[in-house]
């Protein structure tokens, strides 16, 4: 617990993150977990998962964007990526991070720039909304349900950390939303979030099942072992099919139980990143997992 905070907490320093900038093997360290810097270098990584059978879900890095010219720029810049998947033929989707979009300057403007790129991903791509930390969940989720009642290529994500998350899948279920399920990775306050892992995972379970069983298409977005069975047990159970859903792992963690589940028949979305502003998910990352950080060392200690 103590290594998670310390890295949520350096997540968000800035002499942190200028030192880790700095270092000649930065890009030896993120290119694990980040598809490239630029717009271009994620096609040829997507491809590869493509090939594998996976699809994947790019995501431009940025958040906490508070001036209306750089919201402009991210819009631009996904409605170009968005271009480029439909050249390439790509099996993809999208995430974006509300804050990204301008949820910090007003919510209108969050709205306005999503509803920009649902209307150039129509027909067939699908948008995924993402969701950042919880003094953002209210605002995110009414965004949501305010472009879900116009548009059908467009998602949410809930975090089962969160008290609140069992209210807010069952209203996803009321109105027909498409879930990405995950545990969540900000640092909160035990008022509002389970303090405890072994809670967490119980309400995962609790929410798995609930989406399993009545949610459209939901992703189960996880590295957990065991919340992977869980959700395999569930459906051997109660005679899913393994069609009605879709793990979902991030680019670069795991790939080993990756190639597993695709064996295994189940579909599998990667979540791939890219960008310049990789900072602060490359050390949610680190927090998330102890694997991961054990990874970044063995990168220092074999140059």
């Amino acid at each position: 617990m103590f290594i998670r905070t310390l890295l949520l907490n350096l997540a968000v320093n800035k002499k942190a993150e200028r030192f880790v900038r700095s270092n000649r093997l930065s890009s030896r360290m993120i290119g694990r977990f980040v598809a490239g810097e630029t717009i271009a270098q994620p096609i040829a990584p997507v491809q590869a998962l493509n090939s594998l059978g996976a699809t994947a879900s790019l995501d431009l890095l940025g958040e906490s964007v508070t001036s209306v010219q750089d919201v402009e720029a991210t819009v631009q810049t996904y409605l170009t990526l968005i271009g480029i998947l439909r050249e390439n033929r790509l099996n993809t989707t999208v995430s974006v991070k509300p804050t990204a979009l301008g949820l910090d300057i007003s919510d209108a403007l969050c709205e306005q720039s999503l509803k920009q790129l649902l209307n150039a991903a129509l027909p067939d791509l699908f948008v995924q909304i993402d969701m950042e930390g919880s003094p953002y969940t209210q605002r995110t989720l009414d965004i949501f349900y305010s472009l879900r009642a116009e548009y059908e290529n467009v998602g949410a994500v809930i975090q089962a950390y969160l008290y609140r998350s069992e209210a807010d899948i069952e209203e996803m279920i009321k109105v027909g939303g498409r879930v990405r399920l995950c545990k969540g990775a900000y640092r909160e306050s035990a008022d509002i979030a389970y303090p405890h892992k072994s809670d967490v995972d119980a309400n995962y379970i609790r929410l798995m099942t609930r989406l399993l069983d009545n949610g459209i298409f939901p992703g189960i977005a996880t590295h957990d072992v065991k919340m992977i069975e869980a959700t395999k047990a569930h459906l051997s159970e109660n005679s899913l099919s393994k069609e009605r859903f879709e793990f979902q792992m991030l680019y670069g963690v795991r790939r080993d139980l990756q190639k597993q589940l695709l064996d295994e028949g189940y579909n599998l979305m990667v979540y791939t990143p890219f960008g310049t502003h990789w900072y602060p998910y490359f050390m949610r990352r680190l927090a998330e997992r102890p694997a991961n950080l054990i990874f970044v060392l063995k990168s220092l200690l074999h140059r």
